[in-house]
């Protein structure tokens, strides 16, 4: 080796850096807030179909249960910082984007067409 490439500065960049702390993988203060906020819209939901008009109380354990599994999953973020929230989101934003651009044509060489 020559001390050329020894002088030579490198740059690491470390991968998978947070911002925030995080309870558990993917899942910090924000997502517990966000879960906490789905489960208690699929409880009560859960509680006026189940209890209310069918009065069915295992039902009801079932289908909340079911209501927190899918409120967690829905929010906790993967090695890519998204979760399945987020890319619902990006879908309906993308759905409702332009995508056809019209370009008018121009004479290459002359800028003064109007």
């Amino acid at each position: 080796m020559s001390s050329e490439d020894e002088n030579r500065d490198t740059l690491y960049i470390p991968a998978g850096l947070k911002t925030q702390k995080e309870i558990y993988t993917g899942f910090g203060k924000n997502e517990l807030r966000q879960a906490i906020i789905g489960i208690l819209i699929i409880g009560g939901l859960d509680g006026i179909f189940a209890l209310m008009i069918f009065n069915n109380i295992p039902v009801f354990v079932i289908l909340l249960l079911l209501g927190i599994f899918v409120s967690v999953m829905c929010v906790q973020k993967d090695v890519t910082n998204l979760s399945a929230l987020d890319m619902v989101k990006n879908l309906y934003n993308y759905i409702r984007s332009q995508k056809k651009f019209y370009y008018k044509s121009l004479d290459e060489w002359r800028w003064d067409h109007k």
